[in-house]
């Protein structure tokens, strides 16, 4: 690990004014980041430790939630408002990592993890175009199992890992920003950007940027929600495929619905299309195998990710299948 400068911001202005400088990161919990450093894939030349921000947990005026980036993980998954009222996102973060983790990680950091694609992290022995543009992906023709097959390109396959952040996709999250150009506010659905030609250009944060907090609208009322996750073991295993999930039935017809879904793309990856399919439409097994079909339209696979179109098509229907069943 290379020599880096360190300091801990006092405030969120005094995080923003330490970290304007290029090779300064932001530092929250750094269960990535710092495996990142240890690696040598992250090398910056400064960190700027934001652990003691807002963490706190808070109701909006509008009925939602206002959540701390520096709240762990585990006080997320915890809040009993998130449990009764976005049980989805509690499953989310209950099946991402190990107690341990969870207790050290925070929202921002969670959002903003890189991939876990093992080509990003070989830096002697395989070609990355997240970490050197212009030098290849050798996932494309390499063991690419867990990897993505909506919103790739040629130049990266890779999948983003956050189980979090797939929930949070489906309950239209906002993320806060503040930097030296000021506040905005982004959906999370819009703030990892699609690989293309410059897949080290992850997020549409600004040099200097800094997540603040995260946003929960108001949840539909008599919604549903629930988050599956498929992996090849029991507990701390990143997704081979996700489904987080929201369903309002009224009259007996879909009134509502929210498909996000992981392990399959390099961003939470909404399924609009298919949830504009199903609104209006009888609940029932016809119609999530639509909506199903219609989400995973656009699926490129590689040799070692050919079965994750079915997967994901049988974890999509299963899931509505139960939230409709649950509204019943």
């Amino acid at each position: 690990m290379r020599p880096f400068a360190y300091s801990k911001a006092t405030s969120e202005p005094d995080a923003i004014a330490r970290g304007g400088e290029t090779a300064t990161k932001f530092l929250g919990a750094g269960t990535n980041l710092v495996d990142l450093m240890r690696e040598g894939v992250e090398v910056p030349a400064a960190l700027v430790d934001v652990t003691g921000l807002s963490g706190s947990i808070e109701e909006t005026d509008n009925g939602g939630l206002m959540i701390g980036a520096a709240a762990s993980n585990t006080a997320v998954a915890e809040s009993a408002a998130v449990r009764e009222r976005y049980p989805a996102l509690t499953r989310a973060i209950l099946s991402g990592a190990s107690a341990q983790i969870r207790n050290m990680a925070t929202v921002g950091g969670n959002i903003l993890q890189r991939t876990r694609c093992t080509y990003f992290y070989d830096l002697e022995g395989s070609r990355c175009n997240k970490r050197r543009p212009g030098e290849g992906c050798d996932a494309i023709d390499g063991f690419n199992r867990g990897h993505g097959i909506l919103g790739v390109s040629q130049d990266c396959i890779a999948t983003h890992p956050s189980d979090m952040c797939v929930a949070l996709a489906a309950f239209d999250a906002l993320v806060h920003l503040a930097g030296p150009g000021g506040r905005r506010i982004v959906p999370l659905a819009d703030l990892h950007r699609l690989p293309g030609d410059t897949p080290d250009v992850e997020t549409v944060l600004a040099p200097g940027e800094l997540i603040t907090s995260v946003e929960l609208p108001a949840a539909p009322v008599d919604a549903r929600s629930t988050y599956r996750k498929v992996r090849d073991r029991a507990s701390y295993a990143f997704a081979l495929v996700s489904v987080a999930a929201v369903l309002r039935v009224t009259d007996g017809r879909i009134a509502e619905v929210r498909i996000a879904l992981g392990g399959v793309a390099p961003k939470p990856w909404r399924t609009r299309e298919a949830e504009d399919a199903l609104v209006g439409a009888t609940p029932g097994e016809t119609a999530f195998v639509r909506a199903a079909d219609i989400a995973l339209s656009g699926a490129t696979t590689r040799p070692g990710n050919a079965f994750k179109p079915e997967l994901m098509h049988r974890t999509i229907v299963a899931v509505l299948q139960d939230l409709a069943g649950a509204s019943e």
